[in-house]
């Protein structure tokens, strides 16, 4: 049997081969058998209309959003100003005017 790499993350031993990429069970972290790593700081966040968005970008609501646990409706065209993009399902951060700090999905704004 061939020798396994350790985990570039965590350095575990334990590492382990699923179809075209490496897998630590200790920390989750998957890099691909090739040697590119998939880093997710590379990762790409688009708008509805497949604008690349950054850190600080200003956007517009698409269409309107119900604000979960309250009545409180986002209405189309309400631009949010400074976003910040996270991980996750809602990648984006940001505070709306009336509204306060919310997570957005991108598919929702455009640039």
């Amino acid at each position: 049997m061939s020798e396994l790499p350790h985990c570039p993350k965590c350095s575990s031993p334990y590492t382990y081969e699923d179809a075209s990429q490496y897998v630590c069970p200790e920390c989750a972290h998957e890099w691909s058998i090739d040697g590119t790593d998939d880093d997710e700081d590379n990762k790409v966040i688009r708008d509805s209309n497949g604008n690349i968005l950054q850190d600080g970008d200003t956007v517009t609501v698409i269409k309107d959003l119900k604000v979960k646990g309250s009545s409180l409706v986002v209405k189309v065209g309400t631009k949010v100003k400074g976003i910040r993009l996270v991980d996750g399902d809602h990648d984006i951060d940001c505070k709306i005017p009336g509204v306060g700090a919310m997570k957005l999905k991108s598919k929702f704004v455009k640039k």
